[in-house]
C-alpha cells in the first residue's frame, strides 16, 4: 500500500512539464518540471502502468485513469484487466480491490515523515534540491530523458527516470526502481490540467460489507 503510494506521488511530480526554452541541461529541464508542478492546481490523465518484479521477473501491465488536484488529493481507477481503485482525500489514502472485497486504509505521512516523492504530492520538495539529475544516454529522437537519483536514500525507490517530449515538454514515460530490483513504468496521454476538479472526486466511501485493513506505518 505505502508503496503504491509513494510511487503514484512521484508520478503526480513528474506529469506536466511545460516551457519554451531549447537545449536545456538536465538540471534546467529539472527546474522547469518544478516550475511548471507548482503551478497545476489539477490534472487528469489516461495511464498505462508496467511492472516488473525483480526477483521473479514477473511482468504485469495494467491501465486507468488518473485524477489530481493539490494538495494532496488523488484517485487512480484501474480499469484493466482487474478493476481497483486507490485515492487519496488529503488525510486518509485508500485502496480497494473489488474482487478481494476489502479496502486497506493508512493515513497520508506527515510531512517530517514523507518520502521526498510524498513531499512533491503536497506541493513541497524540490526536484534540483533533493535529487542529481543527469540526462539518460540512447533516448528516441525528439525526446529528453532524465535520471533522478535521490540525494538522500530512499526507502521505497532508488531513482526515477523520464522521458520528456521535446516540443511539448509533456511527459511521455516515468519508470521507478526499487530495492528489490523491480521497476514501474507509467505510459501517459491525454493531459488536463487545472479543469477545476470536484473534491467529490476524492472523497471515498467503504462499501457496506468490505474488508477493511489498517495500514501502519511499516507497511510495505
Amino acid at each position: 500500500m505505502r508503496r503504491v503510494a509513494l510511487v503514484a506521488a512521484a508520478v503526480v511530480a513528474a506529469l506536466t512539464l511545460s516551457t519554451s526554452a531549447q537545449a536545456l541541461s538536465a538540471s534546467q529541464v529539472a527546474a522547469a518540471l518544478q516550475e511548471k508542478y507548482n503551478q497545476v492546481r489539477d490534472f487528469s490523465a489516461d495511464f498505462t502502468q508496467e511492472y516488473e518484479s525483480g526477483v521473479l521477473k514477473r511482468k504485469i501491465t495494467e491501465r486507468g485513469t488518473l485524477q489530481v488536484k493539490k494538495p494532496g488529493k488523488m484517485r487512480w481507477d484501474y480499469t484493466s484487466p482487474e478493476k481497483k481503485l486507490f485515492v487519496s482525500d488529503g488525510t486518509n489514502l485508500y485502496l480497494w480491490v473489488p474482487a478481494d472485497n476489502q479496502v486497506t486504509r493508512s493515513a497520508v505521512p506527515k510531512q517530517d515523515e514523507a518520502t521526498t516523492a510524498v513531499l512533491f504530492l503536497v506541493g513541497k520538495g524540490n526536484l534540483t534540491r533533493d535529487f542529481n539529475v543527469s540526462f539518460l544516454p540512447n533516448v528516441p529522437a525528439g525526446m529528453y530523458g532524465l535520471r533522478l537519483e535521490p540525494k538522500l536514500p530512499e526507502r521505497d525507490y532508488d531513482w526515477l527516470e523520464l522521458v520528456v517530449d521535446q516540443k511539448t515538454m509533456q511527459i511521455r514515460t516515468l519508470t521507478a526502481g526499487d530495492q528489490q530490483g523491480g521497476q514501474s513504468t507509467f505510459i501517459f496521454s491525454k493531459f488536463k490540467e487545472n479543469t477545476g476538479l470536484s473534491d467529490s472526486a476524492f472523497a471515498f466511501k467503504i462499501p457496506r460489507g468490505a474488508d477493511v485493513v489498517t495500514a501502519d506505518k511499516s507497511t510495505p
